[in-house]
């Protein structure tokens, strides 16, 4: 098989203690397997470092690194969905900023792209968080599992290599966290294809997580009710994206 072509985006917001060193080790993961690639970071309205940093990745690596600075937030899905129109490559790839993954296992996820796969989409061996966050974690994971009917087994581990071509047909809408399950909800009744690789979870170093407080979990409880009622009962995302999928695949087939 040819080497891929590779887009690594990592979400940006109060990680100037650990930004460098996850787009270093993307660097070097790439740079021994693809010819083809570019690592690329949003900064979400940070007010420590992270911008010198990001600055200072860019001035070393000028030709495999770029970045954007966002005085407005975006929001968590608002950067995702801002990145996926930004990849340049036929694989997305992305993981959180904080490094609680392990960016060389980037790899693990490269090792599985095939002809048969549409997404590689990473689990966690084991949660490496306080107590109560594992908790309310898996009551979380397994809640929206089952309301959604989603087939993988860990919704909430955000290290996910796509091809890029998916979004061509699956459009996003979240600026919150809840892009996670939306968007696996979306790209899996589109029909496209999923294959699951363990990977490492580990204890936050640096900065504070954004998703833990109150009103944030009333406002994900809301906007939870409303896609369950639009991908579930009325499924949305069967209709128009299976049809939309389906054909990509009779102009992929005609064009080989």
């Amino acid at each position: 098989m040819s080497k891929p072509s590779l887009s690594v985006f990592f979400p940006c917001y109060n990680d100037a203690g650990t930004i460098g060193v996850m787009v270093m080790r993307a660097l070097r993961v790439l740079r021994a397997v693809s010819d083809d690639y570019e690592v690329f970071v949003f900064d979400d309205g940070s007010t420590d470092d992270s911008c010198a940093i990001l600055q200072e990745l860019h001035r070393i690596y000028p030709n495999e690194f770029w970045y954007e600075t966002h005085p407005s937030p975006y929001g968590y899905g608002g950067q995702i969905r801002a990145a996926v129109k930004a990849a340049r490559k036929e694989w997305f790839f992305y993981t959180d900023g904080d490094a609680q993954y392990d960016a060389r296992e980037l790899q693990l996820l490269i090792e599985k792209i095939s002809d048969e796969v549409d997404v590689v989409n990473g689990y966690k061996i084991k949660r490496q968080d306080p107590l109560h966050r594992i908790l309310i974690g898996y009551a979380y994971q397994y809640f929206i599992k089952f309301i959604f009917n989603l087939q993988i087994r860990d919704v909430d581990c955000d290290f996910r290599l796509m091809r890029r071509k998916i979004f061509d047909v699956v459009e996003l809408e979240s600026t919150s966290g809840t892009i996670t399950f939306e968007m696996v909800k979306k790209i899996q009744d589109a029909g496209y294809r999923f294959i699951e690789v363990p990977v490492h979870h580990f204890f936050r170093q640096y900065g504070k997580s954004q998703f833990f407080n109150f009103a944030r979990v009333g406002k994900t409880l809301l906007a939870i009710g409303g896609w369950w009622w639009r991908l579930v009962v009325k499924q949305e995302a069967r209709k128009t994206y299976q049809p939309k999928r389906e054909a990509q695949l009779k102009t992929i087939i005609s064009n080989q």
